[in-house]
Parts: structure tokens; C-alpha cells; sequence
């Protein structure tokens, strides 16, 4: 009697593609890179080749003039280090960020809340506070100009209407600091409520369901729940906000730079256009600008530093 042995049932496995070759993986990435070559051209042409050529200068007598270039070392940097002008306008724009980061965030904060309750009418209060950062600058300050005239305009006619002196020279004085902020609270306020209305949106409702079994009223839970959930978006907007600051020029020098009878102070990085185009002095320009370069990533940094170990 003979038995017949059988190999034991072999698990099914199911069919698997081939690999692909080395050849293959090469030419995906290949593919790759080219969809990435547009950017990274734009980027070398019109941010990294001026930034080293910018450097460059800065330890060069390069000027708009046309005259020959020579090297002349740390000339430039000893005389910005010590000129009161370039100082001084440093200072301003040290001033306006420290006027205008504080509303920027908490107006923000304020009302991203308060669209985020809205149901009905969410729609309209994103429009409506976001619309003004879409406008151009120019738009912005002639709008403004217009409402700041000393004779004429809007909030003059209104505060004389009401008794509160209708005579104020606002923008058309020394110290413009203050309508400057208000008109750039006003223009760029948008962003920062954005931002903290998509992290609102992203926060999970179980979290306020929870809160509601336990009698949380709504004071509690954004005090308790909203804002610490909020940390990592508000330290984004801070830094945002300073870096934005400290890198003011157009609303300041179209609003109170840009004429001889408005305001004399001037902010870094109007102080580093005239020295540049107005006194044609690239060079010199050039290392004011990257003072400034190191002076706003000093601050970055810190502010980082600071926030990242309060969260830890």
C-alpha cells in the first residue's frame, strides 16, 4: 500500500508589483526638481543674488552715479554704526512696532471670537474685516489722508460737531506716530483675524461639549480652553506682527514722509530709501540694510525663544 505524500498547503500570497529600478527612482526625482526649477530661479534671481550682492556692496563706495567701484571694507558699517540719523529712525520704527503689535494681536483675538459665536451673520463680518487688506497701500493712505485733512476732513468735521475741537493737525504735525498706527491697525488687521479664525474653526467641539456637561459658562472656556488652545497660532502672529512692523515704510513715508510739511521723523527703512536714491549712496544704503536685516532676526529670534518656553 503506498501513501502519497503531499507538501504542506502553501499560504496564498497575493501578487505584489515588481519594484522599481534604480533607473526609475531616478527619473521620478528628476521630475520632481523640475517642477520645483521655476520657484527656485525666481528665488536665485530676485532674492538670493540680491541679498549677495547687497553684502556685497556694503563694504563697497557703490553709488548710483555711475562712477567705478571700490572696495573700502568696514568704512560703511563704522559710519552707520555711528550715524544719530540712522539710529534715531531705528528708534521710530522701534516706536510704531511697539504701538502697533499689542492691537494688532488682541483686535485680532477680539474678533476672531466674535465671528467664530456668529452664525448668521459670519459671512458679512469676514468680508468686512478682511476686505481692507486686500486694498493697496496707495488706496489706503489717500483714503485716509482724505479723513485726516485739517480742514475739510471727515474726523475733524465730526469732533467739531461734537465740541471736541475739530482743529487737530493729525498726520500734518511732528509726531504722526499715532494716526500712522491706527491707519495700519485699520489696513492689515485682516490677516491676524484670519489666522485666528482658521485655528478657531480647527479647535474639535467635543472639547466645548465637555466643558458645557461639566457648567462651563462662555467665559470660562475661552479663558480656560480657547486661549491656551491658541498659543501656538498667537506666537505666529506676534512674530508675524513684529517682523511686519519693524518693516514699515509705505504707509509711513506716503502719510507722513512725503512732503515737506508733514512730519520730520523718519523710520529705517525710509532712512535707508533716501540714503540710497536721494543721496545715491547704494553702499551705504546697503549696510543699513542689513543691520536692519540682523537687527529684525535678533528680535524673531528671541520672541521665539521667549514664546517656545512659556508653551514648554
Amino acid at each position: 500500500m503506498t501513501t502519497d505524500t503531499q507538501a504542506p498547503d502553501a499560504a496564498p500570497t497575493a501578487d505584489k508589483p515588481p519594484s522599481p529600478t534604480p533607473t526609475a527612482v531616478k527619473r521620478r526625482s528628476w521630475t520632481g526638481l523640475w517642477f520645483v526649477l521655476p520657484f527656485a530661479a525666481v528665488y536665485v534671481v530676485f532674492l538670493l543674488w540680491p541679498m549677495i550682492l547687497g553684502l556685497y556692496y556694503s563694504f563697497t563706495d557703490k553709488s548710483l552715479t555711475g562712477r567705478p567701484v571700490s572696495w573700502i571694507g568696514l568704512d560703511n558699517w563704522t559710519e552707520a554704526f555711528g550715524d544719530e540719523r540712522a539710529w534715531q529712525s531705528l528708534l521710530n520704527t522701534a516706536e510704531f512696532t511697539l504701538y502697533s503689535t499689542p492691537p494688532l494681536v488682541i483686535l485680532a483675538l477680539a474678533l476672531a471670537l466674535l465671528t467664530h459665536r456668529a452664525r448668521k451673520l459670519g459671512w458679512f463680518l469676514r468680508l468686512s474685516f478682511f476686505a481692507p487688506f486686500v486694498v493697496p497701500v496707495s488706496v489706503v493712505t489717500m483714503l485716509w489722508m482724505w479723513l485726516y485733512q485739517p480742514d475739510g476732513g471727515l474726523i475733524n468735521h465730526y469732533l467739531g460737531a461734537w465740541g471736541l475741537g475739530g482743529d487737530h493737525l493729525w498726520v500734518f504735525q511732528e509726531h504722526a506716530m499715532g494716526s500712522v498706527v491706527i491707519t495700519t491697525v485699520w489696513w492689515t488687521l485682516g490677516f491676524n483675524f484670519l489666522l485666528y479664525l482658521a485655528a478657531l474653526q480647527a479647535i474639535p467641539n467635543e472639547v466645548y461639549e465637555a466643558a458645557d456637561i461639566d457648567g462651563a459658562n462662555w467665559w470660562q472656556k475661552t479663558v480656560r480652553i480657547t486661549i491656551p488652545l491658541l498659543k501656538r497660532i498667537t506666537a505666529l502672529v506676534i512674530v508675524l506682527q513684529l517682523i511686519n512692523s519693524l518693516r514699515i515704510f509705505d504707509q509711513y513715508y506716503l502719510m507722513a514722509g512725503g512732503g515737506t510739511n508733514l512730519s520730520p521723523e523718519k523710520v529705517a527703512i525710509q532712512h535707508i530709501y533716501e540714503m540710497g536714491f536721494t543721496g545715491l549712496r547704494v553702499g551705504y544704503a546697503s549696510a543699513l540694510s542689513y543691520i536692519l536685516f540682523v537687527f529684525i532676526l535678533i528680535v524673531a529670534i528671541v520672541q521665539l525663544r521667549l514664546l517656545s518656553r512659556k508653551e514648554d
